[in-house]
């Protein structure tokens, strides 16, 4: 997913605000998702949904305004309960910016843990080392 800076990400130094990040990995699991046949929407609508586990950023360089960032996304980790995903992110340079892991558990309208639907692991499987 590419993702271009505004001046409205960054902070009073020019950079994107450490924070505005966890937005970008939301927009690319989205895509990557979508990507796959998926929606959140979708999936909302079925009585399915992911919540996050455990979040983790790895800051190397900042991106700054201006910059289109690359957000690549992948499936590092998948259970029956969850999902973690895995994003390397850099600038139009090539450039690595940052790192960064999310840990998803699969959750039912009532927010309890459930297994994660058939349609999902069936889109999941088709990824390398699944």
């Amino acid at each position: 997913m590419k993702r271009r800076i505004y001046y409205y990400d960054t902070d009073t130094s020019g950079a994107v605000y450490h924070a505005n990040y966890l937005k970008y990995l939301e927009e690319a699991r989205s895509e990557f998702l979508e990507e796959r046949g998926l929606t959140v929407k979708g999936l909302l609508e079925r009585g399915t949904g992911f919540a996050v586990r455990r979040q983790e950023m790895e800051y190397k360089f900042p991106a700054l305004y201006g910059d289109t960032l690359e957000i690549k996304t992948s499936i590092k980790e998948y259970t029956p309960y969850r999902i973690v995903f895995a994003y390397a992110i850099h600038n139009q340079d090539g450039k690595l910016i940052g790192r960064a892991e999310t840990d998803l558990v699969c959750v039912g309208r009532d927010l309890k843990l459930v297994e994660i639907p058939a349609e999902v692991k069936a889109a999941l499987e088709k990824e390398k080392g699944l």
